[in-house]
């Protein structure tokens, strides 16, 4: 999940860091030249010790450096810097550590390491990387929750940067959040100056022709928008696979989390935003029959045009593998026949096991692999379709976290195009300044760590399959801040349709409504009055003024 903002960046040093596994770019505040923050993740990132030589650490949510006894620990950090952009000039530099342990010792410094080859996985005391000359010591308080070095000295722009922090101080190791962590994680923070955009043409109107030198086309008092807004949707009504002819599917799944009916949830949600959700996202797994009575009045309310996107993990209770070899057949007829019993042939979206890369067990034989799980997922759409099931739209819904996409199996999760309707994908921005993921609308579809490897998924997905319509199946903002904002979520709010308008694959846009997820995170769009105002904005578009 993440964020982004419009208004005037806090200096690198006030910045409270979070994990970042990835380059996203910070917008400062607009004029003749914009001051920007590039940040990095770590795309590797590990510890030696000394008196543990063959250990590797390269899988711990932990980096240690210091001394302990006779053990003297080193932290590695590796950054992958992407280029910032044409004409950028980089004025700062900082790597930023989130401390995980009670006590920090009283110096800590940071050094270069010339060798960029070495890997997390296979680091140890044996093979680590020779420290070369320090770059720059501080001297934190022993409860700092951060540590921020200044590498500017070192690092110009783009590239790959490997660093190593150290301690003298005895007996009072740093520990500090790995690029495995859940949040907090190593940040490269580079602070850039960006050279003024080329100014923007005048829009033209039918009776002041552009060309015309003496006549300027906008009047002082409305200067034509440096974005113009999209014209209202007219007649845009959807096809046999649900995807529109113009504009975007609104939706949403309210209420996650929570004791509240999800139709109830959706109801409150689509009052407060104040847009029908076309699409009404729920979830079932298992034996469960679906949809619910309760799902199909929601789809059966001629005020309130709304279809179902129903997420369904069918193998709930057993692995990938034993569903694809046909266990689980007597599951997945019972289903096919309550569905045409009692849903007939009105068209709705099926998610089958979302976020399957969170359940992936890569080896070989266990029954959750990438490949069992599209085997699992062709094995459901053939035998429900060999059923009589006419109306189900399939879409696969990828979880968009940076970990996961760099894994060499990911490509292997794609059960196949006769099979997928839609691409699906679930992705989260954080609003806390400097907080891990944050990001704009466009970082949240096309965040990456590491571009040899992945280019983003809304990148990866067009590339890979241009005439599969995308579905963000799950969206949402939180803010991570220790006091929360309302102008962070509306800043990232903010950026939504502009950014939206540049990716047009995009079909359907489904948030996903929660005031506590299972990490804490409160992803109400009303939480705050700013960010209720900035999500209404959205809301109100026209592009989602689709027919069903």
């Amino acid at each position: 999940m993440i964020r982004r903002h419009t208004r005037t960046l806090m200096p690198l040093a006030a910045l409270t860091i979070g994990a970042a596994a990835s380059t996203v770019f910070f917008a400062g505040s607009a004029g003749a030249a914009t001051t920007d923050i590039v940040r990095t993740g770590a795309g590797e990132d590990g510890y030696s010790s000394s008196s543990r030589p063959s250990f590797n650490f390269g899988a711990s949510d932990t980096l240690v450096a210091g001394r302990a006894g006779t053990d003297t620990m080193v932290t590695y950090l590796k950054f992958t810097v992407a280029n910032p952009g044409a004409g950028v000039t980089v004025k700062s530099a900082a790597v930023t550590l989130t401390h995980a342990g009670k006590t920090l010792p009283s110096a800590l410094s940071i050094s270069k390491v010339a060798d960029t080859t070495w890997t997390e996985k296979a680091l140890s005391a044996k093979n680590d990387p020779a420290v070369g000359a320090v770059v720059s010591t501080v001297k934190p308080k022993s409860t700092a929750a951060a540590v921020t070095f200044d590498v500017s000295s070192v690092v110009k722009g783009a590239g790959t940067y490997t660093f190593a922090v150290t301690s003298r101080v005895a007996n009072v190791p740093a520990r500090f959040r790995s690029a495995e962590a859940a949040t907090g994680r190593p940040a490269l923070n580079l602070t850039v100056s960006r050279p003024a955009p080329a100014p923007t043409k005048p829009v033209a109107t039918p009776t002041k022709p552009v060309a015309t030198p003496t006549k300027p086309v906008a009047t002082p008092t409305k200067p034509a928008p440096t974005t113009p807004a999209p014209a209202p949707a007219k007649d845009c009504k959807v096809d046999a696979k649900l995807v529109p002819s113009c504009g975007v599917l609104w939706g949403a799944a309210a209420g996650g989390f929570s004791d509240v009916p999800r139709d109830e949830a959706l109801k409150t949600f689509e009052q407060k935003s104040g847009r029908t959700s076309t699409v009404y996202h729920t979830y079932h797994k298992g034996d469960e029959l679906f949809p619910t009575k309760n799902e199909m009045a929601m789809t059966s309310d001629p005020a309130n045009p709304r279809t179902l996107m129903l997420n369904w993990k069918v193998a709930y209770g057993t692995k990938w593998a034993n569903v694809a070899d046909g266990e689980q057949d007597a599951r997945i007829d019972r289903l096919s026949t309550f569905i045409k019993t009692n849903y007939g042939t009105r068209k709705f979206f099926m998610v089958l096991h979302h976020e399957p890369e969170n359940d992936v067990v890569a080896t070989a034989g266990s029954g959750m692999t990438a490949k069992d799980y599209a085997a699992m997922f062709r094995h459901t759409v053939l035998r429900m379709k060999a059923n009589g099931v006419t109306n189900a739209v399939f879409v696969v819904a990828y979880m968009n976290y940076e970990k996961w996409n760099n894994m060499s199996w990911w490509g292997d999760l794609y059960p196949g195009d006769d099979v997928v309707d839609w691409v699906g994908v679930d992705t989260y921005n954080n609003a806390q300044p400097g907080g891990f993921h944050t990001g704009d609308f466009n970082y949240m579809m096309n965040r990456t760590n590491n571009p040899a490897k992945f280019p983003g998924w809304y990148t990866w997905a067009t590339t890979n399959h241009p005439a599969k319509p995308i579905m963000v199946a799950e969206w949402g903002v939180y803010d991570s801040s220790p006091t929360v904002d309302g102008r962070n979520k509306a800043d990232v709010y903010a950026t939504v349709l502009p950014q939206l308008a540049k990716m047009p694959q995009i079909k359907g846009l489904v948030y996903f409504e929660t005031a506590k997820d299972q990490n804490g995170h409160d992803i109400r769009m009303d939480d705050t009055p700013e960010a209720l105002a900035g999500f209404k904005k959205i809301a109100a578009d026209p592009r989602f003024n689709v027919k069903l």
